[in-house]
């Protein structure tokens, strides 16, 4: 059996890898975490009940914060804050929760408010209190502004009293148990004072200290869930008082000694949205985490397909999976998408962080339809590498059974992806400007060879789908709000699923131009024009229809598709060589390094044949 080798042997994989982690930056965002999961007190281990599992990703949570540097400056930086999810989601989904939380969503919501680097935070960056973060509640899930949750000012101590009114109120999956030593949270809650509602802000709330819960905390633990374990909870607060400071402040909401609110806004609601505003970066981590998984789901994939030989078309011929288009056809779209994801992850990261303040509605809308289309591209890709694997892909042993359940996480946690792409839809359908009809000029003499021209063409089916829904708004139901929304919302959302297409191939293309060896430029632009093509076929009878496409290239595209396919497939290897998954992960899983859970290891001539090994005995391979 040929076993592909663990450590890159193509230099074009190299400069690939540059391109998609960050060039020159690769080192500072990316080093320390790859080094970090290469270590075996990573690896996998068979057999633990949920309840160790989830106390071993804290325990990893400790090893990643020695590992970090101040944690501060890592709250604070979106680069190595996302670099930190793609590394850890394949190999431990729930440290990659507890990062997220903590980190994000915990720390860096203290920070962005007033005084938050001027508090004694060194319990939680020393992580001798892992911070959580509650919003959600049981009955107000998306709808966070409906929350019931409050915080009662209390005049004659300067604090409040946090309550939960109903159980509806009680919070919903925060983890809050007493695994992994004690806790505090931010809680958000609505500031009463003098019984009327002032909007929700975040108050810090210990929960836990080494003795348990604290007076007036509520915890009961949940279900488990699909996917690796983390210690979920309902929460609830009975009469917990808490101090002045314990109030987080900023230019959005500031209560004076009297109990007056000073605010730079004008309404509750987005009072709310700036106390939650970690929740964009949120979506960034959380779609990182899925492109982490996508990638690897790849590597195994690809690996194997290289390493499992079936019978061929003469007798005593043994030929590679990966020779069949039936099977490289599939895993190459799969790596198509995940490029394309990557590299538009890349730029949102980016403007992300350099963004101002009257850009920040765009920007947060562009983050969202981001996050809602690469996760669900992810669970779609590494639900397709764990089929290509047949029955050993099923086997967590072999590092892909767990990753779509993982990934489901993702497509949830920070916002419905669903929910997310309705409010951008409905903002986009009149807010935002794309192509206009003949901008992309006569498609005669046009080739589908032509990046620019299948880019434009994408462009237009946005356009398309735009078009239909504002006329569809216009038309629907007067005086029935819910009924003209669904009347317009489906073509809607095929206008937002274009944008996101095309969003990903101009954020490829920019990363193709980057391309200084021309082997590295040819894989980028090949694979660039198989994701268009892919993403146009669902739209040539729009496009043709709209005098965008002519017969002859609808007639073209699956030979174009083919082609493409067919020049790709002896560089599978390069372009998941260039994910750049560690040597030492690589080896611990057997269908990435010429073996099979099952396979020889196990094997003792002896007796009755066989002797206990365990599941891939002798492999570290991931939780």
């Amino acid at each position: 059996m040929a076993v592909p080798a663990l450590t890159k042997t193509h230099p074009v994989a190299d400069e690939l890898a540059q391109l998609l982690f960050e060039g020159t930056d690769r080192e500072r965002v990316h080093g320390v975490w790859r080094r970090l999961v290469s270590g075996k007190e990573f690896a996998y281990r068979p057999g633990l009940p949920p309840e160790e599992r989830t106390a071993l990703s804290y325990e990893r949570l400790r090893l990643l914060n020695d590992a970090a540097g101040d944690p501060v400056e890592l709250a604070a930086d979106p680069y190595r804050l996302a670099g930190l999810h793609e590394w850890t989601g394949p190999v431990d989904g729930g440290l990659t929760t507890l990062a997220s939380i903590h980190y994000n969503l915990f720390l860096g919501s203290v920070l962005d408010h007033d005084g938050g680097r001027d508090r004694d935070l060194s319990a939680f960056t020393s992580l001798r209190r892992t911070g959580t973060f509650l919003c959600t509640e049981l009955e107000h899930g998306n709808d966070v502004a409906s929350m019931e949750t409050v915080a009662v000012f209390d005049r004659a101590t300067g604090g409040f009293h946090l309550t939960t009114p109903t159980p509806g109120a009680r919070k919903f999956m925060p983890n809050t148990s007493l695994t992994g030593g004690p806790k505090t949270a931010v809680v958000a809650a609505r500031l009463v004072v003098d019984g009327e509602d002032q909007g929700t802000f975040l108050f810090l709330t210990p929960l836990s200290d080494e003795s348990g819960h604290l007076p007036g905390v509520r915890v009961r633990p949940l279900p488990q869930r699909t996917g690796t374990p983390v210690d979920h909870c309902l929460t609830s607060f009975d009469r917990v008082w808490l101090p002045r400071e314990a109030l987080l402040e900023a230019e959005h909401g500031r209560l004076g000694a009297d109990g007056t609110l000073a605010s730079s806004l004008g309404n509750r609601r987005k009072r709310l949205l700036r106390s939650i505003n970690r929740v964009t970066m949120g979506k960034l981590c959380m779609s990182a985490g899925t492109l982490g998984m996508s990638r690897a789901a790849l590597t195994i994939a690809v690996r194997y397909a290289h390493s499992r030989f079936l019978a061929g078309p003469k007798a005593g011929d043994r030929i590679p999976l990966a020779a069949h288009r039936s099977h490289h056809g599939r895993l190459l779209h799969a790596l198509a998408t995940a490029y394309a994801m990557t590299f538009l992850h890349r730029s949102l990261v980016s403007r992300f962080a350099v963004h101002a303040e009257e850009d920040r509605a765009e920007v947060e809308r562009e983050v969202a339809v981001a996050k809602g289309w690469i996760t669900w591209q992810a669970r779609t890709i590494t639900t397709e590498c764990r089929e290509r694997c047949g029955a050993q892909g099923l086997f967590p042993a072999n590092g892909l059974a767990d990753l779509p359940l993982n990934i489901e996480g993702g497509i949830t946690a920070e916002g419905d992806n669903l929910v997310i792409w309705v409010k951008a839809a409905s903002e986009m359908v009149f807010g935002h400007q794309g192509v206009r009809a003949g901008e992309s000029g006569d498609p005669e003499g046009r080739e589908l060879t032509e990046l620019p021209f299948l880019c434009d063409l994408l462009a237009e089916a946005e356009r398309i789908w735009q078009d239909r829904a504002r006329t569809a708004l216009r038309e629907g139901p007067s005086g029935d709000p819910v009924g003209r929304w669904n009347a317009t919302s489906d073509a809607a959302l095929e206008m937002v699923s274009a944008h996101a297409r095309l969003q990903a191939a101009d954020a490829f293309l920019a990363a193709a131009a980057r391309a200084e060896d021309p082997r590295a430029g040819f894989l980028m632009r090949s694979l660039c024009r198989l994701f268009l093509l892919r993403q146009l076929g669902e739209h040539t009878g729009d496009l043709l229809a709209e005098g965008r496409l002519t017969p002859d290239h609808v007639r073209a595209l699956p030979k174009a598709v083919d082609t493409l396919v067919g020049e790709l497939a002896p560089h599978l290897m390069t372009l998941v060589d260039a994910f750049d998954l560690p040597a030492e992960v690589l080896s611990g899983i057997p269908i990435a390094s010429g073996g099979s859970v099952g396979g020889d290891e196990g094997w003792d001539e002896s007796e009755d044949g066989w002797e206990e090994a365990g599941v891939g005995a002798g492999v570290s391979v991931r939780v």
